[in-house]
């Protein structure tokens, strides 16, 4: 049998030994930093809001939008929220007179460029009693729409604010009762 010389043994052994140290020597991963907890209070990360439609009379529309939203950065320059729906139509000029009700809700995100001026988009789901153009029968169907636009919120006291907003829907659904035209709305906001 054939004898290695010493050297070329101590040198695998050194290797080994070496790898082994270099695993056993290797700094320990960072800890992961931690998430840093929101210090505004609950209270002061959301708002409420929303629209009410009044009118009354030989074509009545009854209405209305609550809104909740929060504001995801520190700064309050961006928020995302949600809108629930409700709205009666009654036209008293056709008989029997027509009525329907809308009923719907929207997920939504602002970006506030300035205090006053937002960016405002929006995916909507309305459900409208659509009728036939050939019959008395209707149907109820879900009518999507994404709207594009922005806001502006005028302070009027305390953490009260008016605002005024064009949107425009980018879906453009045949069944949409807006056609190519823009929404135009305005509401109240409290800590907004």
């Amino acid at each position: 049998m054939r004898k290695l010389p010493i050297f070329l043994v101590a040198l695998m052994l050194s290797a080994g030994t070496t790898k082994a140290q270099d695993y056993a020597q290797e700094p320990a991963p960072p800890p992961a930093p931690k998430e840093k907890k929101d210090p505004r209070p609950l209270k002061d990360r959301l708002y409420f809001g929303g629209g009410v439609n009044l009118s009354f009379g030989t074509v009545s529309n009854l209405g209305v939008s609550p809104m909740v939203g929060y504001k995801i950065d520190q700064k309050g320059k961006w928020s995302a929220g949600l809108i629930v729906n409700y709205n009666y139509f009654s036209d008293n000029r056709y008989t029997p007179k027509y009525e329907s009700s809308t009923y719907g809700g929207s997920l939504f995100t602002r970006y506030r460029v300035i205090p006053q001026l937002y960016l405002h988009a929006e995916y909507n789901q309305q459900n409208y009693e659509l009728y036939s153009p050939f019959s008395d029968q209707s149907r109820r169907e879900w009518v999507p729409f994404l709207l594009l636009g922005g806001g502006y919120a005028q302070p009027v006291g305390g953490n009260s604010f008016i605002t005024f907003q064009v949107l425009w829907d980018v879906i453009q659904d045949t069944r949409s009762p807006y056609g190519n035209q823009p929404w135009i709305t305005g509401g109240v906001g409290v800590g907004f």
